[in-house]
């Protein structure tokens, strides 16, 4: 086996594994309960799809232009999806929901009190 073969199955094998793991998020963002949970399976199995797809396309492309341009996409991927899923999670915060505990049957969990100081 040569190593350009090699590199073209690993190219794959990594495409295809980060594609069944954006279905696997896909998948999450139906079953799980709440905005929260929904963003946790979101934006971890996306982080991780994106980037095996994208590394596998770089070793499919092998050292060109276009790798430089893949890798840019990954870094802008790994630098842009915490911070939309982190602001996503503030969005829904400010607008008043709140995570589901673990003891609640589905709806929403009721808004804490803040403790107050008497003197």
């Amino acid at each position: 086996m040569t190593l350009e073969l090699a590199r073209q199955w690993a190219g794959g094998g990594l495409a295809v594994a980060g594609g069944i793991l954006v279905l696997i998020g896909a998948l999450g963002l139906i079953r799980m309960p709440d905005v929260f949970t929904r963003l946790h399976a979101a934006s971890v199995v996306d982080g991780l799809g994106a980037g095996a797809i994208l590394v596998g396309l770089m070793l499919l492309a092998g050292l060109t232009l276009v790798t430089v341009k893949l890798v840019f996409l990954l870094l802008f991927f790994g630098l842009l999806n915490p911070v939309a899923t982190h602001a996503v999670a503030r969005a829904a915060l400010h607008a008043g929901t709140r995570p589901l505990l673990a003891d609640d049957a589905g709806g929403e969990a009721p808004v804490a009190e803040a403790p107050t100081s008497k003197r």
